[in-house]
């Protein structure tokens, strides 16, 4: 009798749009994931106005720690060509903060713990960071091209500076001076949101829906928006023949 009345008003029951109870459930999911995807704007939108609220004084400053760096030599500063190389630097600085004034750290060796001081090296720039930092041609006469595998594993190109020795690190006190401006109510909206997120174990399934449905080619990817590996594909002999080049 059923099956008749559907025959009988199959137009007038189609008009309804009538969902099955597949379409339902997948319709459930659907808004749930928009819900999610609501939530991630709103949570950045909550910390890009906390990082503009800007700074405020702080009085007296406080001193947190260490904090070194490289400065030119003395002798390099006094020649005719301090600016030069000040300007150098400028762009290849680096900084390392540590609690100790030392800046040693802990390591075992031979199952005993002893202390050693950190490295800390200069900036080593990539190609797109050449061009960012606009370096001139007398700049770049100073830096040599040098491969290295980065953190994915893949060779790229770094421009190493040739002459560190005109640099020596100097240790000062790291201070600060000033503080964020704090708003309580974006901090308890934020704050809110993460909670809900992790409490309820959402953000792996949040991080799915944002950018889940990249990673399968993420590797492919990397290499159009990179420089393609030379050596890639090359038999010993090959990369041999590329070095000597």
């Amino acid at each position: 009798m059923d099956t008749k009345i559907i025959k009988q008003y199959r137009e007038d029951i189609l008009c309804y749009r009538l969902r099955t109870a597949r379409q339902k459930k997948r319709m459930r999911y659907k808004d749930f994931d928009k819900h999610l995807i609501k939530l991630h704007k709103t949570e950045r939108q909550l910390n890009r106005q906390i990082r503009n609220l800007g700074w405020e004084p702080l009085c007296p400053p406080v001193q947190k720690g260490w904090v070194r760096h490289f400065v030119v030599r003395d002798d390099v500063a006094r020649s005719r060509h301090g600016n030069f190389f000040e300007n150098i630097l400028k762009k290849i600085n680096t900084y390392d903060y540590h609690w100790r004034k030392d800046f040693k750290r802990k390591k075992k060796k031979r199952g005993k713990k002893i202390y050693i001081v950190k490295e800390q090296h200069l900036l080593h720039p990539h190609v797109w960071q050449m061009e960012k930092l606009k370096f001139t041609d007398a700049e770049k006469q100073f830096f040599s091209e040098v491969w290295k595998y980065d953190w994915k594993g893949s060779l790229v190109k770094r421009f190493v500076f040739n002459v560190p020795w005109r640099f020596v690190l100097k240790i000062k006190p790291n201070m600060i001076d000033k503080v964020r401006i704090v708003d309580a109510v974006l901090e308890s909206q934020c704050k809110e949101i993460d909670n809900y997120l992790e409490r309820n174990g959402l953000r792996g399934r949040q991080a799915n829906i944002l950018n889940g449905h990249f990673k399968w080619r993420e590797w492919k990817e990397f290499e159009k928006h990179s420089e393609v590996n030379q050596f890639k594909n090359k038999s010993l002999f090959q990369i041999l023949d590329l070095i000597k080049q």
